[in-house]
């Protein structure tokens, strides 16, 4: 590829999903990554901090889905604002065309603990993120902490659902049922 095409953050993922996956996390430097997208360690470099942040999208979540918290009607509660985002994500992330990638993504972390350990670290900055968003529209602390975790949850069992499908299952439709099915759990703690 040649080095001025675009997409070069997609390139780079992509490149590295590849080489975890043949040659293990650990065998896979930077320049691996770069040369395999056809770009250089700079460009590398000028989108992700690390080789651990190329599989997850630099913050872009974390915006994505207080943008969307933000977008939502103002007559929406918590938990609907949240519903909001999680429709946002299954709109721009977990859409047919990338089920693949993430499903080979979810693979190379599946086995590699350090991975594991971003993947967590960065699960926590996405409540963070939509707790923060929910403060922003007035929703009260404990309020905002506790959608924003529940919210979370919902989309993880949402994730496991529609990561084992195989037909064009919409993510949003799955993650607002897992969001209703959160809710209707809390009645029973």
């Amino acid at each position: 590829m040649a080095r001025w095409e675009p997409n070069a953050a997609e390139r780079l993922a992509h490149a590295a999903l590849e080489l975890f996956a043949e040659r293990g996390y650990e065998n896979t430097t930077v320049i691996d990554i770069a040369q395999r997208a056809g770009l250089g360690k700079s460009t590398f470099f000028r989108h992700f901090q690390d080789k651990r942040e190329v599989l997850f999208g630099g913050g872009t979540m974390n915006a994505l889905l207080a943008e969307a918290i933000a977008a939502a009607p103002a007559t929406a509660g918590p938990l609907e604002a949240v519903a909001h985002a999680l429709d946002a994500a299954g709109g721009e992330v977990f859409t047919p065309a990338r089920r693949e990638f993430i499903a080979r993504r979810q693979a190379v972390i599946a086995a590699n603990p350090e991975l594991q350990e971003r993947e967590a670290l960065k699960n926590l900055a996405l409540i963070a993120s939509m707790a923060d968003a929910l403060k922003r529209r007035g929703v009260a602390d404990l309020t905002a902490r506790v959608a924003a975790e529940l919210g979370a949850l919902a989309s993880t069992i949402a994730f496991e659902r529609w990561s084992r499908t195989t037909a064009e299952d919409d993510f949003s439709e799955i993650a607002r049922q897992a969001l209703d099915e959160v809710r209707a759990s809390t009645a029973f703690c």
